[in-house]
């Protein structure tokens, strides 16, 4: 099991099903991905870490992020 701080790939692949499932007009939205991702996450760890993926994603659409090396 994960520490709350910690975020594995299992973890952030959970955190993005739930995403999917639980949109803004959820009620008690950040519960119910928490419950989703297992682990010791509390609602307020995965609201956390959704800031940190909105971020990543304004520096990816700002072209801050390079392109990987598709083969």
């Amino acid at each position: 099991m994960s520490s709350s701080g910690s975020w594995t790939e299992k973890d952030n692949k959970a955190f993005e099903m739930a995403l999917a499932v639980y949109d803004k007009e959820t009620p008690d939205r950040w519960h119910n991905v928490a419950q989703a991702v297992g682990g010791n996450k509390t609602p307020e760890d995965v609201k956390k870490q959704y800031q940190v993926l909105l971020e990543d994603l304004k520096r990816i659409e700002s072209g801050q992020v390079p392109d990987p090396p598709y083969k």
